[in-house]
């Protein structure tokens, strides 16, 4: 069986990691330097330069130096870093709304204007928000269709 390649499989590669994850989290909030994501995350350090070192030549983040004596930097969001905006919070909703006992945490980006961001989908055509039914993927080509009944029960 050949696994479908897709692009969800190559942002995987870079950001699919718990604590890939979870070092965007931090930078989104405005952690920068290593030791406050390593603190605010409880990566282990050495698991969690790797996974820095592979977001930065991923494109998602950049590093920026701040010291040279010792030589340190600080890890800042890229464009590329921040159009996962959208997918970072819906991640964030998903979990308080479908992991038991998960703490609620911040859910909110603001814009530049003050306003609060939110990670609809929305049609690129009419303009409407897709409810939990609507968004539908191309066919797959399976022999039994895929589920459009939206939202289920766990």
């Amino acid at each position: 069986m050949n696994p479908r390649e897709c692009s969800l499989a190559s942002a995987l590669n870079v950001v699919g990691e718990k604590w890939s994850l979870l070092a965007l989290r931090e930078v989104f909030y405005g952690v920068h330097r290593f030791d406050g994501i390593v603190r605010n995350t409880g990566a282990p350090r050495d698991v969690l330069a790797t996974r820095l070192r592979t977001l930065v030549d991923g494109g998602v983040l950049r590093r920026v130096p701040y010291s040279e004596r010792p030589p340190r930097d600080e890890y800042h969001l890229t464009r590329a870093g921040r159009e996962l905006a959208p997918a970072m919070l819906g991640l964030m909703r998903w979990g308080m709304r479908w992991v038991p006992g998960a703490p609620a945490g911040p859910t909110v980006f603001t814009h530049g204007c003050g306003g609060q961001l939110d990670a609809g989908i929305v049609c690129t055509s009419c303009g409407e928000r897709a409810g939990a039914g609507d968004a539908v993927l191309p066919e797959t080509g399976e022999s039994e269709p895929a589920n459009r009944t939206g939202e289920q029960d766990r």
